[in-house]
């Protein structure tokens, strides 16, 4: 009998990584989840993700960056308490170069437990404005991680070419939970509802045809 493939999928709590959580397990790999504290605002997102991982039993770890805080204050509203969350997409939403430090941590993770992918949640609608979104950045990526390690580490974003729609349909078929996945800029305790991200998540499901369980403040 043949073991599992090792696979890394980094977890922030958000409906597309979650769904990526919940495909890695659909797909049969061993899940080992990694989920980031670097200074946002919306912790909750945290708390959401160790919900997942303890439902399906999953490995996971949450990474403490939160020094990070220090380097994006003053450049993005979603550290900055002083910054507020636009409602419309605006550079200070880019949390600098954050998938990079993500994949470069489950990089080094990846080749400490054996693991042959990771996975994480770059979805169509983000490679306009999110450059570490985008298919031609994880593959350089990938291929950096290779050299680095030595290892056939593969990276990909399994959902990184359909909508937001579509990824919300996907998980239906999966069963995940969506009214317990965190998409909000802010911390809660309920959705603000009216953040880009709110905004986004709110057209996803209208574009899919599904009714949106979430409770939004505004």
């Amino acid at each position: 009998m043949v073991d599992p493939v090792k696979a890394v999928v980094i977890l922030s709590g958000g409906l597309d990584s979650v769904t990526v959580l919940y495909w890695a397990q659909a797909q049969g790999y061993d899940v080992f989840a990694l989920t980031f504290l670097y200074g946002q605002k919306a912790e909750l997102e945290i708390k959401r993700a160790k919900e997942f991982t303890a439902k399906l039993g999953f490995t996971h770890k949450i990474i403490d960056l939160s020094a990070l805080k220090e380097i994006y204050i003053g450049v993005t509203s979603l550290v900055d308490r002083n910054l507020d969350v636009t409602s419309e997409f605006t550079a200070p939403i880019i949390v600098p170069f954050r998938n990079g430090i993500f994949m470069s941590v489950a990089v080094a993770y990846a080749d400490s437990i054996g693991a042959e992918r990771i996975f994480y949640g770059a979805q169509g609608g983000d490679v306009a404005n999110y450059p570490d979104c985008r298919r031609e950045f994880y593959k350089a990526f990938e291929k950096a991680a290779q050299l680095g390690t030595e290892k056939t580490i593969e990276i990909d974003a399994p959902f990184g070419n359909v909508t937001k729609s579509t990824i919300i349909s996907k998980a239906v078929e999966l069963g995940v939970p969506l009214e317990r996945t965190w998409s909000c800029y802010n911390q809660g305790p309920i959705h603000c509802g009216i953040c880009e991200s709110c905004l986004n998540r709110r057209r996803g499901f209208a574009d899919a045809g599904v009714i949106d369980p979430t409770q939004y403040s505004g």
